[in-house]
């Protein structure tokens, strides 16, 4: 970092042999450098740093090794010791606490929240909130998000995965938006978690005209109508037997949703409707009223 500051005062008229005296270094050094100012390796690690700040951004939870990962699936071979290095130059952490220390570190929120234990809406697509839960099964966890239009508690997009990341909130807002096409203002409320913060889920949302929104830290009750929901489902099915393997949870959580939980299970909330019954009595009133 030196070599620079020899070249600007020999521009200024100092003597080369002198200021590589007094800096440490010897003038060959710093002609060798003159010559190739930036070494490959120096800018190979460049282009690894971008991939790298990219990847964090999108899944901030990632550590080294999965970053280390994710460069891998774009092609770029890196070893892992490299990676570390990497990140500790750029102060690339996970957002998780380390070691040692219980839950994770609270991110900063990149929305106000807007729903403000609101959880009533006049009208379908009008206020989503979303969540994500886990459970183990024998051959590992098995994660699950899922998106709840607050006006028929009908869960209108979810995706299941193996892994927590960004792509597994994308993936269930993607179905969301590709089910119910919504024209208006849909706040979408989420907690901190650093899925919904990526760069990825603000994009998706951005780009289909959503407004987003988020609950303070630790603070369950700003995203109660989730959770209640993950109690129903935990209740129901996760906790209804010990699981084999990924693929029989993923089958079961998708059937009681679409099957169970959206069509036959009547809430007292909704006049004793079902979630899909509940909006298409609202389509016929409202159509009724326009005739």
């Amino acid at each position: 970092m030196t070599y620079p500051l020899v070249r600007d005062l020999a521009a200024e008229g100092f003597p080369v042999r002198l200021a590589c005296g007094v800096l440490g270094f010897s003038t060959q050094a710093y002609y060798s450098w003159l010559r190739e100012p930036v070494s490959n390796r120096d800018l190979n690690d460049a282009y690894v740093i971008n991939a790298l700040v990219d990847a964090h951004g999108d899944d901030p939870a990632f550590g080294y090794r999965f970053l280390a990962d994710e460069l891998e699936r774009t092609g770029i071979e890196v070893g892992e010791r490299r990676v570390w290095r990497l990140c500790s130059q750029q102060r690339l952490w996970s957002t998780t606490v380390r070691k040692g220390r219980r839950g994770k570190k609270p991110g900063p929120a990149v929305h106000d929240d807007h729903l403000q234990r609101d959880f009533t809406a006049t009208h379908p697509n009008r206020k989503w909130v979303t969540d994500i839960t886990e459970h183990p099964t024998d051959e590992g966890k098995v994660y699950c998000c899922a998106i709840k239009d607050l006006f028929s508690n009908r869960i209108v997009g979810y995706a299941i995965s193996d892994r927590m990341t960004a792509d597994l909130a994308v993936g269930a807002l993607r179905a969301a938006i590709a089910r119910r096409q919504p024209d208006g203002v849909v706040i979408v409320h989420a907690d901190r978690g650093s899925q919904f913060r990526a760069r990825s889920f603000q994009a998706v949302l951005k780009a289909a005209g959503l407004k987003g929104s988020m609950g303070r830290v630790a603070s369950a009750g700003d995203n109660a109508a989730m959770e209640s929901f993950w109690a129903l489902l935990q209740r129901n099915v996760l906790n209804s037997q010990k699981w084999r393997t990924r693929e029989d949870l993923h089958y079961a959580i998708v059937h009681w949703i679409e099957h169970t939980y959206n069509r036959r299970r009547r809430q007292r909330g909704l006049g004793r409707l079902t979630p899909v019954e509940f909006e298409l009595a609202f389509t016929d009133n409202a159509a009724q009223a326009a005739a």
